[in-house]
C-alpha cells in the first residue's frame, strides 16, 4: 500500500473553465458605444405623468423620413441611433420627454423623427396592405354603424355569405354592433353605413399599416388622414 508523501495534494475535482459562446455569434453588435437612457435634466423626485405610457427601450420606434421629408418607415430606436451616430441621418424632432442617451464618450438626444441626409429612391406600390392598424386609422377608430368607439373590425358582407377580406368590405366596428350584426346583411337589419369603405391611397398609408400607436409628433408627416 503506497503512502501519500507529505505536502502532496490530490485534486478531488478537475476544474475546467466554463466555455462561453462568443458574443453576438448570430447577431453582431452595432458599431456604437453602449448607451444608457437618462433625462436631459435632473430626474424629478416623482415620475412625470407621461412616464407610465412611454414605450420601453426595446419597443420604442422612430419615424424615418426621406431627404424630401417623405415618411419611409418606423425604425427601432437602436437602429435610428446608429444612423445618427454614423452621420446618415439628422434629428427633426426630439423625444417629447427630453430624454438623452449617454455613453462614455458622448450623448445623443432620443429622437422621435429623423431624416436621411441623402435621398433614397423607394419603389412605389399602389395597393396598401389591409391590416387592423391601417383600417382603424382609415375609419378614425369609429364604428361604421353607430359612430361609437371602434374595438374590432367587421366584414360588411359576412365571409360566411360570400364576403371578401378587402378594403371595400371591411370596416371598423364596436363590440356591440359586431355582436348584433353577426352574420346578417345590412339590408336585413335596416342599417346604413356612415361612409362607404374604400382603399386608402398614399405612401404614408403603408407606414400606418404596420404601426399601431403613432407618436403625435409623426402626424404632420403622415397626412391629414392620420390625424
Amino acid at each position: 500500500m503506497h503512502e501519500r508523501q507529505p505536502g502532496s495534494v490530490t485534486p478531488l475535482v478537475s476544474e475546467v473553465p466554463p466555455t462561453t459562446p462568443p458574443y453576438g455569434a448570430f447577431d453582431p453588435p452595432d458599431p456604437v458605444p453602449e448607451l444608457s437612457l437618462a433625462p436631459s435634466l435632473p430626474a424629478p423626485l416623482s415620475p412625470t405623468p407621461t412616464a407610465p405610457t412611454a414605450p420601453s427601450w426595446g419597443r420604442r420606434r422612430v419615424l424615418l423620413l426621406n431627404a424630401t421629408f417623405e415618411p419611409l418607415t418606423a425604425l427601432p430606436l437602436r437602429r435610428a441611433i446608429v444612423l445618427l451616430v454614423c452621420g446618415k441621418a439628422e434629428v427633426v424632432h426630439g423625444d417629447a420627454a427630453g430624454l438623452v442617451l449617454h455613453s462614455a464618450t458622448g450623448s445623443v438626444d432620443v429622437p422621435s423623427v429623423i431624416r436621411l441626409r441623402t435621398y433614397v429612391r423607394v419603389p412605389y406600390r399602389a395597393r396598401v396592405p389591409l391590416t387592423r392598424a391601417a383600417l382603424m386609422h382609415r375609419d378614425r377608430f369609429r364604428c361604421a354603424y353607430c359612430g361609437g368607439r371602434a374595438e374590432t373590425i367587421d366584414h360588411v358582407v359576412p365571409r360566411s355569405r360570400g364576403g371578401t377580406h378587402t378594403w371595400e368590405n371591411c370596416v371598423a366596428c364596436c363590440a356591440r354592433c359586431n355582436h348584433r350584426k353577426a352574420d346578417k346583411l345590412l339590408a336585413e337589419l335596416g342599417w346604413p353605413l356612415r361612409t362607404m369603405p374604400t382603399a386608402p391611397r398614399g405612401r404614408h398609408w403603408r407606414l400606418l399599416a404596420s404601426v399601431v400607436d403613432a407618436d403625435p409628433l409623426w402626424l404632420p408627416y403622415l397626412g391629414e388622414t392620420a390625424a
